[in-house]
């Protein structure tokens, strides 16, 4: 009864979110709209306005899970998604991506649904030489909408070289809705394989299927990301056109 009791409340408050982070723990809802926030929290760079959390969760030095709801709102049938990281203890900049994808859900009115990696690799020299066990970090996803804006939010980790200490990453946690078709970014000139991977494949260093093993509802090709270029794929530089039209600020590391 007391879970569902919790349940029931995080649900209430996350419930008028553009997206909302499920995995790792996010910073909270940021969609505050008043007087000062006249447009919401979540459209402030870099996690929409909400500081850093004492609730971090535990993330494996190499790079971990992150399982997001982008539908909580309307129009957000299609977006484009960045997943970038940010190290220390209240990061100003988050220069590290991790994965870009592009995401088209069943309707542009508010839909349920859920996308999750269940691996986001830490580039090798990072996690080499910047990041030791018991540092801390912040994990921050950016929502480009089909209007232009650019939503951001924020999850804080500690990274950790003991398995032991990350929570479980299962299908209860960590599944990808059969309606939300997720489908590959690309910069124009180069092969739209080699820029939204995530876990490699056998033999080929950073390349591979970044939706790989994650378990669904009712698994369909439409819901993941193929190394091999299926589907449709999005030229990232509509990100950028998009956000400077709006008076955002462009990340993404390129």
């Amino acid at each position: 009864m007391l879970f569902l009791l919790t349940t029931l409340l995080q649900l209430t408050h996350v419930a008028q979110a553009h997206v909302v982070i499920t995995y790792p723990a996010w910073r909270g809802n940021n969609l505050v709209t008043n007087t000062t926030f006249p447009f919401g929290m979540q459209w402030m760079y870099p996690c929409g306005g909400i500081s850093p959390t004492t609730n971090r969760t535990y993330w494996p030095l190499s790079g971990g899970a992150v399982a997001l709801q982008p539908g909580w709102f309307q129009g957000h049938e299609t977006a484009l998604i960045y997943i970038n990281l940010g190290i220390g203890e209240n990061p100003e900049n988050y220069s590290f991506p991790l994965t870009k994808f592009y995401i088209n859900g069943p309707t542009n009115n508010p839909y349920p649904g859920t996308v999750c990696i269940p691996k986001l690799d830490v580039p090798r020299t990072v996690w080499s030489t910047q990041i030791k066990s018991g540092d801390r970090a912040s994990v921050q996803l950016v929502e480009a909408a089909r209007h232009g804006a650019g939503q951001f939010s924020c999850s804080d980790i500690i990274f950790t070289d003991d398995p032991a200490l990350v929570p479980d990453v299962n299908q209860t946690n960590c599944f990808n809705s059969t309606d939300i078709k997720v489908s590959s970014v690309y910069l124009p000139g180069t092969p739209p394989n080699e820029s939204c991977s995530s876990t490699p494949s056998a033999g080929e260093p950073g390349r591979g299927n970044l939706f790989a093993g994650v378990a669904s509802p009712a698994a369909t090709e439409t819901n993941t990301v193929t190394g091999d270029g299926e589907g449709t794929r999005v030229p990232v530089v509509l990100l950028k056109i998009a956000l400077m039209v709006a008076g955002g600020r462009y990340i993404g590391g390129f």
